[in-house]
């Protein structure tokens, strides 16, 4: 099939105006349909060239080449899993189940169906077509062709009408630019920019007064219990804030970057019991698949008392993030790093961005070496944490400062610390899990009877297998180094970070 995008007049134009001997017999939709569009929070759907529409009945599917998909629904889904069994939720498989849909969009269209027929009536090819509108007044219309055996020369015709009417090739780009402009542009952030000459000061401040509004952005999806991503992306941006204040030592006066590692540290906390939570629920079918089916009324019964409590801590932080206090905090830490001629310049203030992020990065790098290199299966997990922590420290460095770096050479370093990370990152998900369920465990109310029975059992079986996951990951971690530190890798760190190579 083929798809076109036209502007609405072009229809009428197309409608009125016969080709040769074949005249247009158009059968409207009965209805126009309110709709909303949704999508994922870190944009799945557009960046694998679909679009998503509710409306009250049905949920309509744009895919890629503009192929139409349609399904019934009587009540709206959250999340595809929720959606009924059917040729949508089979083309949506694809996408986490995990993941909230949320609008991007809203306004009304309208199905109808274009037939090219002869003077009996006798048709030769079809185009379905959509219209669409939204509440800033803007439409289009998608035309998709379908043609009918032996008249390929009928629907060639209709192909090149349209094409003269000014129809063009469909572009779900182009769609979501029209219709969900400000949805398209949140999907990728602006990166951080440092000239070349910076400062190490400009450099610190671009990066931090990048951030701020980044995190802030999320406060919505937060507060309206969206989709817990809203709640990681926000501290993500936060964790690199404090970063900064903690890896670039002596930008700021020692008094005052105390005190901005504190005002953050202090918001950061507040969200740490809601995302602990958040991931362990995460985690729920997961550790289902690990455990025999005898032990999932206990899980259960665990994980419905940690969604209570979770309901609780997401509203304790909507509050909060609703709060005056705050908002005039997070305001004033904004403000302050946008004009940044209340900040006290330290001892390294003055250096160039570029010479103070080769130390940086070349001693941060020269410590995860010394670390990962006596690494074995006898080593503390306590150091492999400390691995994973100064990893993540070295890339936090290593993005900030990717902009004065010759590109290349500066990727070809990223990969492979990112999977030395993700090895890290897993083991530490099988520490973090075995602690939280232990706490939990420790925590659960008194009078719950045989419950707490089962829980607890449930509990020591999925810890058992936790523990022996976190093994095999451990054993993956000295692999994942051998390839991290490969000889060409420690070349190019030299000639990055120790000889100080420039961008040309």
């Amino acid at each position: 099939m083929d798809c076109y995008h036209l502007p609405v007049p072009a229809i009428s134009h197309l409608i009125t105006q016969p080709i040769g001997r074949l005249g247009f017999v158009l059968t409207p939709g009965e209805h126009v349909l309110p709709y909303t569009a949704l999508d994922y929070f870190d944009h799945s759907l557009r960046r694998s060239s679909r679009l998503l529409l509710e409306t009250e009945a049905t949920y309509e599917l744009i895919g890629p080449e503009g192929r139409l998909a349609s399904q019934a629904v009587e009540r709206k889904a959250g999340f595809v899993a929720e959606l009924p069994d059917g040729p949508l939720k089979q083309a949506l498989s694809d996408l986490s189940p995990l993941r909230r849909l949320l609008p991007i969009g809203s306004g009304e269209m309208q199905h109808a169906v274009l037939a090219l027929v002869d003077d009996q009536e006798k048709t030769h090819c079809r185009a379905y077509l959509l219209f669409l509108s939204d509440r800033g007044g803007r439409s289009a219309a998608l035309a998709q062709l379908q043609g009918i055996k032996g008249y390929d020369a009928s629907l060639d015709a209709l192909r090149g009408r349209i094409q003269e009417l000014g129809g063009s090739g469909f572009d779900i780009d182009a769609l979501y630019g029209k219709f969900f402009a400000a949805a398209a542009a949140d999907e990728a952030p602006p990166g951080v920019k440092i000239a070349v000459d910076a400062s190490a000061f400009d450099a610190a401040n671009r990066i931090i007064s990048t951030h701020i509004p980044m995190a802030r952005a999320n406060e919505h999806g937060i507060i309206a219990d969206y989709d817990t991503e809203f709640l990681h992306d926000y501290r993500v941006h936060l964790r690199k804030i404090r970063s900064v204040l903690s890896l670039f030592q002596g930008i700021y006066s020692d008094i005052q970057a105390n005190r901005l590692k504190s005002s953050f540290a202090t918001i950061m906390a507040r969200t740490n019991r809601l995302r602990d939570l958040d991931v362990q629920l995460q985690q729920r079918q997961a550790c289902h698949d690990l455990v025999p089916k005898s032990l999932h009324h206990g899980l259960d019964a665990l994980y419905g008392l940690l969604a209570d409590q979770r309901t609780a801590e997401q509203a304790k932080l909507s509050r909060y993030l609703r709060s005056r206090r705050y908002k005039q905090e997070i305001a004033g830490l904004a403000a302050l790093f946008v004009r940044p001629q209340n900040l006290k310049h330290g001892r390294n203030a003055h250096l160039p961005a570029h010479d103070y992020a080769c130390s940086l990065i070349w001693k941060r790098y020269r410590k995860v070496c010394r670390i990962a290199s006596g690494i074995d299966a006898g080593t503390p997990d306590a150091e492999v944490h400390a691995l994973r922590i100064e990893c993540k420290k070295l890339r936090y460095l290593m993005e900030f400062f990717e902009p004065v770096f010759p590109p290349a050479p500066f990727k070809s370093l990223l990969k492979p610390l990112k999977g030395l990370q993700q090895n890290l990152g897993l083991f530490n998900d099988y520490s973090v899990q075995q602690a939280s369920l232990q706490a939990t465990l420790r925590g659960l109310p008194g009078g719950m009877g045989a419950s707490s029975l089962e829980i607890a059992q449930s509990v020591g079986a999925l810890t058992a297998v936790l523990h022996a996951r976190q093994l095999e990951e451990r054993s993956k971690v000295v692999k994942s180094f051998a390839q991290f530190n490969s000889p060409q890798t420690q070349q190019t760190f030299s000639r990055l970070f120790q000889e100080g190579d420039k961008p040309s």
